[in-house]
């Protein structure tokens, strides 16, 4: 699948994100109910602004030593008796996986939701070295029964279906004949999965987060699907973005209680597991050979820069589900695995501006984003420092900066923008809801197309100003 996905065009993911009622009623909702157990989490909790300082520090102090944390980390998996590998490529991480996988003659592989591997393509690179890949998280499930439907949210992968359309995928695709009540669709889900985690010869986890201090990675969930794809087959392999490092489980006490409230407004979810290795001496269940992948993918060339807080995220969610654009067009929209605020500055700098140089424009610039971030991303900072390389490397249209050409002339003659503001409200008149023409032209055409343009007032502040008291200095 890799980090894009959907239609190439951005306007028509959008216009078709617009259209989709269902995805566009289904997010609205579930933004609501996220946001405001967020919300009584954080009272719950007490002090929030002081603990989101203390996780930016934790974030930004291991960002700065990454390089001291990624050798302890490995050096303790290696005293576990596990393997690493550090893969600077997609193609790298899938070659070493994949190698794996051929040397264990492995035919079926149990995986638990992973954002990482979605972004390197690791099922695809699998499927092509004939394994059978399956996922057991149930939102990742659905969308793989469903053709390889790419996920939506990051928490929440199947946000933009109802339970009648799992119901008809089910019945379609795996012979379901009971109704659409989720326990019974859970419950037929279960039992498929079932047979699969005891078939299993590889299970492949991601890593919420991997402890330094003892080569440890911890997975926080709301399943027991993660505990059995690393309980069960006798291999395996957790892939982890290089970021995903803490120094020691006290930071990773805070950033998980940080993360379970921002991302479902719980205390805990129901299983944070700690796994250290393979199995040992005296250990009932467990991996016999265990695998650690380290994915950079693009990531260090971000350490350094003025975009390096962005490596701080925790994949919480908690900016798309305030996002007011979001809410509109739904994750596809961004045509990206990494939607929403966190996926507009992201991707960019994981995959350049070619592809995606629309995102950074896909934002209001609220800052709700950087307001519900736990770990103080300066989101719509970001996304405007994003707009700036774009101009400066003279990626925009023709129109934008003839426009932009256009208003520096204007805002930089006093005479010339004392006339401007004079003639705009009679300019505009047109385009407003009262006026003759309801579809503006060129960049007005999208925003009136759904939207009427706003109107503006025929008095000037200046004339106000200098009229209010007869004692103003229009100048």
């Amino acid at each position: 699948m890799g980090v894009k996905i959907g239609d190439p065009d951005f306007k028509k993911r959008v216009d078709k994100g617009l259209k989709d009622t269902f995805m566009r009623d289904a997010v609205s909702s579930a933004q609501e109910r996220l946001k405001n157990a967020k919300g009584k989490a954080e009272e719950e909790l007490g002090h929030w602004e002081e603990w989101r300082n203390l996780s930016e520090e934790i974030r930004a102090h291991t960002l700065e030593n990454i390089d001291y944390y990624l050798h302890q980390l490995s050096e303790n998996v290696s005293k576990n008796g596990g393997s690493v590998f550090f893969a600077k490529t997609a193609e790298e991480a899938n070659h070493y996986i994949t190698e794996v996988a051929k040397k264990k003659n492995a035919k079926k592989v149990i995986k638990s939701k992973s954002m990482v591997t979605e972004e390197i393509s690791m099922n695809e690179a699998l499927e092509k070295a004939g394994c059978e890949v399956i996922e057991s998280d149930l939102g990742e499930y659905i969308l793989q029964i469903d053709d390889h439907d790419p996920p939506s949210h990051i928490v929440a992968p199947a946000l933009h279906k109802n339970k009648e359309q799992i119901r008809d995928t089910f019945r379609d695709k795996l012979g379901y004949t009971n109704t659409s009540n989720p326990q019974e669709l859970t419950l037929f889900a279960r039992e498929q999965l079932r047979k699969e985690f005891l078939e299993a010869d590889i299970g492949v986890t991601g890593c919420n987060f991997a402890v330094a201090e003892s080569g440890s990675i911890s997975l926080v969930t709301n399943e027991g699907n993660a505990r059995l794809a690393t309980a069960l087959p006798k291999t395996q392999i957790t892939v982890m973005g290089m970021e995903r490092v803490v120094p020691t489980w006290e930071e990773l006490d805070i950033l998980v209680s940080m993360l379970c409230r921002s991302a479902v407004g719980q205390k805990l979810t129901s299983y944070v597991t700690g796994l250290t290795g393979a199995k040992g001496e005296g250990d009932l269940d467990g991996p016999e050979e265990f695998h650690l992948v380290i994915v950079d993918n693009g990531r260090s060339k971000i350490l350094g820069t003025e975009f390096q807080a962005a490596l701080h995220c925790i994949r919480c969610a908690a900016c798309i589900n305030v996002c007011p654009v979001y809410r509109h067009v739904g994750g596809h929209s961004y045509g990206s695995i990494y939607p929403g605020p966190i996926g507009a500055v992201l991707t960019p700098l994981l995959e350049g501006y070619e592809d995606h140089q629309e995102l950074p424009y896909a934002s209001t610039l609220c800052a709700a984003c950087t307001d519900a971030c736990p770990v103080k991303i300066p989101l719509h900072e970001m996304l405007v420092m994003h707009r700036r390389n774009i101009a400066e490397e003279k990626r925009t249209t023709l129109s934008e900066t003839l426009a932009m050409k256009g208003f520096g002339m204007v805002a930089s003659s006093p005479s010339l923008f004392n006339m401007s503001t004079r003639t705009a409200p009679f300019m505009l008149s047109p385009f407003t809801k009262e006026g003759s023409i309801k579809k503006g032209p060129g960049p007005m055409k999208p925003w009136t197309d759904v939207r009427d343009f706003p109107e503006t007032s025929k008095e000037r502040f200046r004339d106000w100003f200098k009229s209010r008291d007869g004692k103003g200095d229009a100048q």
